[in-house]
């Protein structure tokens, strides 16, 4: 088998059928598409259960809900594929995308294949890019690149050697940036594709759209990862690159989107919890190698402080 496709459900009743058909009408026959139905309450799985009777090479799986980091883990464990793609239940795929996966991995035995994602609203749609612009061949090219990472798995075909025994955090939100940090020290070279073959729908109700406690595991996740190279004797190798991406999730991915939450209390503790832990665990940062090239949000990082921080805020709070 080439490629094992991983497809967690969880209410896409009015996508799954489309995303389906994307995936069995790919021009790369050779793959098995894995769908888990993680306890999803509506009518997904009669969708899906019409689909596998027209086509063999849909395995229909059905377990209790225990989010879609569980419900990856549980297609891993049954994947039989030489790579793993990831595709959500409520996007979908051109026709021609996992051949060029495919072909382009095999052309350099890359461990990792990047393509751009195109993001779908409402009333318009924008790629969005990969952050490298040539294939990375080599652990040092991949470890620069490791602070420019576009975490999202449907991006991504992944080798399934590479993979081994890793599996998703269950239970956080923003596990792919958590499952992507702790394989890139294992990849040796990643290929890039410069044309975008995922369709992303932007949901009202998706994690990149809703506030709440949950995103503080951006924190926990990435207390996680400290740990984790520091276990794995990878944390002085990586030390620049891991100093860099924490700083940047923490006090701008994470920052920005506690702004947009317009809820005074959360930002607070969050900013809080924010500044004493970039002080714990990389008290020097501004010292980092990766901030000595200019830009903007080099130099946000570089002079970050709360009344930048409540700035940021009240611009989004209008």
């Amino acid at each position: 088998m080439k490629v094992s496709v991983i497809v967690p459900v969880y209410n896409v009743e009015n996508y799954i059928a489309k995303c389906l058909d994307s995936l069995v009408n790919q021009t790369l026959k050779d793959i098995e598409i894995i769908v888990i139905n993680d306890g999803s309450p509506d009518n997904s799985e009669e969708i899906i259960k019409k689909a596998q009777e027209k086509y063999k090479n849909i395995i229909y799986l059905k377990k209790e809900n225990g989010g879609v980091s569980s419900a990856r883990n549980y297609g891993l464990k049954k994947a039989t594929g030489e790579y793993i793609y990831f595709l959500d239940g409520d996007d979908y795929l051109l026709n021609d995308a996992l051949e060029n996966f495919y072909n382009k991995a095999k052309s350099g035995d890359f461990d990792m294949v990047i393509a751009p994602v195109t993001y779908i609203l409402e009333d318009k749609e924008f790629d969005v890019p990969t952050g490298i612009s040539k294939d990375l061949i080599g652990k040092e090219e991949v470890k620069e690149n490791l602070v420019y990472l576009y975490p999202a798995d449907g991006s991504k075909l992944y080798k399934r050697e590479v993979i081994g025994n890793l599996l998703f955090k269950e239970g956080v939100w923003f596990e792919d940036v958590e499952f992507n940090f702790r394989l890139y020290p294992k990849l040796k070279n990643i290929g890039n594709l410069s044309k975008s073959y995922l369709k992303y729908i932007r949901r009202d109700n998706a994690i990149t759209s809703t506030f709440d406690k949950r995103l503080f595991d951006y924190i926990d996740n990435f207390n996680g990862l400290v740990d984790y190279y520091k276990k794995n004797n990878y944390y002085n190798t990586y030390y620049n690159e891991l100093e860099y991406s924490y700083v940047r999730y923490l006090y701008a991915t994470f920052i920005k989107q506690l702004s947009l939450s317009h809820d005074k209390k959360l930002f607070k503790d969050g900013l809080e919890k924010a500044i004493l832990n970039v002080k714990t665990n990389f008290p020097n940062y501004k010292k980092n190698i990766y901030l000595k090239k200019f830009s903007f949000k080099n130099f946000y990082l570089k002079h970050f402080n709360k009344l930048f921080a409540n700035l940021l805020y009240i611009i989004h709070s209008r």
